[in-house]
């Protein structure tokens, strides 16, 4: 019998759901191995996550050798194969299928065969992620909200082949983070963007119909609806693009025009208005 112990995690992708899921862990107490093809990645990871514990000393919710204590546990790689010996494995790359089957043939045969690989997904099957592996039924979604050390929810979404016995050990490593996991099932878009994005795409379509401005719906939403930022203002902050991917994904898994992205959307992407991270999306930073 493999010892399942879980000790070091393995996080493939050190973009900006990349660098958050490697702080949890390692503000955990786990041994965390941050990996990216790009160095200049892991050097930005590196500098947000030290940030990020900073502000956390500031607000009193860490000390400072809890910090530095959480910053020794973590480890920058560039090469897959340095990923041999994780007990757990995070994949966050971007929200691409070829891309992410692609690695997980990779970590598949990278990693030990008790070894769970699962993905930040916000939409793309599990069930086909699993189906790139010899292991389908240790492959599950693991889906972080952003930003991921402040947002205490983890979708965790069982694939056709899933077991038990993995969601359950995911299970109880959300709460050995602080997180709160909610199980939903491998359909596109899962739980939280199968309602979210159309609500989204909704306000764009509002916007590009003169229904409002984008103040005036997000005015509506946050008043009205008592919604912490208005769907225009998340739009932006997710990335207009990543919206876009996420009904596409909606719109051709499930085969229903109501997830049709909006012309508007479209064509802002298209334009490189991408919101916050461009400087532009529906409003100007």
């Amino acid at each position: 019998m493999a010892d399942t112990t879980i000790r070091r995690v393995g996080v493939v992708g050190a973009g900006t759901m990349g660098n958050g899921i490697a702080q949890v862990f390692a503000q955990s107490g786990f041994e965390v191995k941050l990996c990216d093809a790009v160095p200049a990645a892991l050097e930005r990871a590196r500098t947000t996550i030290e940030k990020s514990l900073g502000k956390f000393v500031e607000k009193g919710k860490l000390t400072a050798p809890q910090r530095d204590e959480s910053l020794g546990r973590l480890k920058t790689f560039s090469a897959i194969d340095d990923l041999a010996d994780v007990d757990y494995l995070v994949e966050a790359i971007a929200e691409q299928v070829d891309a992410k089957t692609d690695l997980f043939a990779r970590l598949d045969a990278v990693t030990r065969p008790h070894v769970i690989l699962s993905s930040n997904t916000s939409s793309i099957s599990i069930t086909l992620l699993g189906a790139a592996t010899t292991r389908p039924d240790k492959v599950l979604g693991m889906h972080f909200m952003n930003p991921v050390p402040l947002m205490t929810l983890v979708e965790l979404i069982r694939g056709q082949a899933t077991s038990p016995e993995s969601m359950a050990i995911a299970t109880e490593l959300c709460r050995t983070l602080g997180k709160t996991p909610v199980e939903a099932a491998d359909y596109p878009g899962f739980i939280s963007n199968r309602i979210l994005m159309p609500m989204i795409n909704e306000a764009i379509y509002a916007v590009m119909e003169g229904v409002g401005t984008p103040e005036a719906i997000d005015t509506v939403m946050k008043l009205g609806m008592n919604h912490p930022m208005g769907p225009l203002t998340l739009a932006d902050f997710i990335g207009l693009d990543v919206c876009l991917a996420i009904l596409n994904v909606l719109h051709e898994g499930l085969g229903d025009p109501k997830y049709r992205p909006c012309p508007l959307l479209r064509r802002m992407v298209a334009a490189g208005h991408l919101g916050r991270k461009s400087g532009r999306g529906f409003y100007t930073y």
